[in-house]
């Protein structure tokens, strides 16, 4: 069951970065994102200004970590058969490696978060990112369905 969990998190964060990148109303998605969660966060102005350029850095370095781990996955599916023990074990630990990175960045800038924004408007931060995602998974359902029975 802890398999499954890990696994449905890790789609999650891979499917939303993938949707992200693949949208090309990329404006639009993210000023819904801000005010999905200035809303959530019940932001101040003055929180406001310290906290966007903090949490945009954090997404921006985040999401390269995404964009690397991603292309390392399309490697292995595409080459696998091919690739010798040895390459599989090199990429294997840079998987690991760029999971790591990725945690030690969500440390950093938990850090820095907790400077800007009292505790509770953190954790309400780490919520609303889990519902954004859960939010826009939804919606895509939701288009495909739809889609799908106008066909």
């Amino acid at each position: 069951m802890k398999k499954k969990a890990i696994c449905f998190a890790i789609l999650m964060i891979l499917s939303t970065s993938w949707i992200l990148a693949q949208n090309p109303n990329q404006e639009r998605l993210n000023a819904y994102k801000i005010a999905f969660f200035t809303k959530r966060l019940n932001l101040t102005s003055q929180e406001a200004e310290k906290f966007w350029p903090v949490y945009n850095e954090f997404q921006e370095k985040k999401s390269r970590i995404q964009q690397e781990r991603n292309q390392l996955n399309r490697n292995f599916n595409q080459n696998i058969s091919a690739m010798s023990e040895k390459e599989m074990t090199e990429g294997s630990d840079h998987y690991i490696s760029l999971e790591v990175k990725e945690s030690e960045l969500s440390q950093e800038f938990h850090k820095k978060f907790k400077e800007i924004l009292p505790p509770i408007k953190v954790i309400r931060l780490y919520q609303a990112e889990n519902q954004y995602k859960v939010q826009l998974l939804n919606e895509l359902q939701d288009r495909r369905q739809t889609r799908g029975s106008l066909n």
